[in-house]
């Protein structure tokens, strides 16, 4: 077997310009290095997806609880409880439980009126301009302006929150920073004045939820302290915030570029949900998911120390031709699943929402415009840690 570090190819995950388009390279890791080691960073790679699928619920083994972005794993730095992203059982199990009792179905249904409306009031002063932004004037908007009213942060608050967030996760170089040690009560003292004021003035919002919650340990029910309060709201802000935005700017990329599957959309908008499915499978916007490895153990006949990195490239292992047929290709009638939003205990708790909205965009945009063709000229991809999207996506419009 070809040891993983023996190869001639180079995988970075900080590099921008790999970062932009990751695809051929790790078609190659695929293909020639299934198990890839990264010397400068003492990082492995998973690639295909049997192993990606098999590891990604491995948490005796491969942990989040040191964090599932590469710089925070490097960083050393501590991640306080209540980041369920960031946790292992058996304390993830008792927080998703928590968390699972506040993403409810019957909330779910609740919202999707409200995130249409949000929809209409973002496009039809666009009507007639001749050009719109899928990120700026969709993608930026329709997820905050949900997780927003989910959470019971005011309208005119919303953005300045968003604008903070995107400012603490945006990379300025494709190289690996250290990650402050207080970047996690940075993000949730955010919301600190939101928490103050709803503890006061309760309401029918998930941040009066939380307030309400009470968490079983050892047999004994507490309330949520101010800063698990603070934490889980952070959480819940900046996961539902970021992957979504760039799930929508890929749906304007893919549907763009395939135009005939798109004007099959516009004519049948039953087959939106298959379509949005594989704008997930296709483009997942968050594609590589970081491990620490708890103890030595050995994958694909190599031994991997303690202490070491775990990528699990979930982007790479959904368009695996081992498991996808002719997986490269964009199909919006294909089935199966994938790996975008996890597997096992770490499944998006925030899937349904995601689904919801990006289905919901998809149907309002297609109302009113069933073509568009991207300017690239003016499109630019953003860079974080922790997801891959579009940062402007511009389109003309007919």
């Amino acid at each position: 077997m070809t040891e993983a570090s023996a190869v001639d190819v180079y995988y970075d995950p900080f590099d921008f310009e790999i970062d932009d388009n990751p695809y051929p390279i790790w078609k190659r890791l695929r293909d020639e290095a299934p198990l890839y080691y990264n010397e400068k960073y003492n990082l492995y790679a998973l690639s295909r997806y049997e192993d990606v699928a098999r590891e990604l619920p491995n948490w005796e083994i491969y942990r989040s609880g040191r964090g599932t972005t590469i710089d925070i794993i490097m960083s050393g730095i501590e991640v306080p409880p209540g980041v369920i992203l960031f946790e292992d059982p058996p304390l993830h199990d008792l927080h998703r439980r928590l968390l699972s009792r506040v993403f409810t179905p019957r909330r779910m249904e609740e919202i999707e009126p409200l995130t249409r409306q949000f929809c209409v009031r973002a496009l039809d002063p666009l009507v007639g301009s001749g050009r719109f932004d899928f990120i700026e004037d969709l993608g930026a908007m329709i997820p905050m302006r949900t997780i927003g009213y989910l959470l019971g942060i005011p309208e005119q608050e919303q953005q300045g929150i968003r604008d903070k967030t995107d400012r603490a996760l945006g990379l300025k170089d494709g190289s690996f920073k250290t990650v402050s040690a207080d970047m996690f009560e940075n993000s949730y003292q955010l919301f600190a004045e939101y928490i103050d004021w709803r503890a006061e003035h309760p309401s029918d919002d998930l941040m009066t939820q939380l307030l309400n919650s009470e968490l079983e340990e050892g047999g004994v029910s507490r309330r949520l302290t101010r800063t698990e309060v603070l934490t889980y709201t952070s959480m819940i802000a900046g996961a539902g915030n970021e992957t979504t935005t760039r799930l929508i700017g890929f749906i304007g990329q893919l549907l763009a570029e395939h135009p005939e599957q798109r004007r099959q959309l516009a004519d049948d908008f039953s087959l939106i949900p298959r379509a949005i499915e594989e704008v997930l499978r296709y483009e997942a916007p968050s594609p590589v998911q970081a491990r620490y490895v708890a103890h030595d153990t050995e994958c694909r006949g190599e031994k991997i120390p303690e202490g070491s990195v775990m990528l699990l490239l979930n982007g790479s292992a959904n368009r695996d031709e081992r498991h996808f047929h002719d997986g490269e290709r964009f199909d919006i009638h294909r089935s199966g699943g994938h790996l975008s939003f996890g597997q096992g205990l770490h499944f998006c708790l925030g899937s349904a929402l995601a689904r919801m909205q990006a289905r919901v965009v998809l149907e309002e945009v297609l109302t009113r415009w069933p073509d568009w063709e991207v300017d690239y000229a003016n499109a630019a991809m953003a860079h974080t840690s922790s997801v891959r999207g579009w940062g402007k996506l511009p389109v003309t419009i007919g």
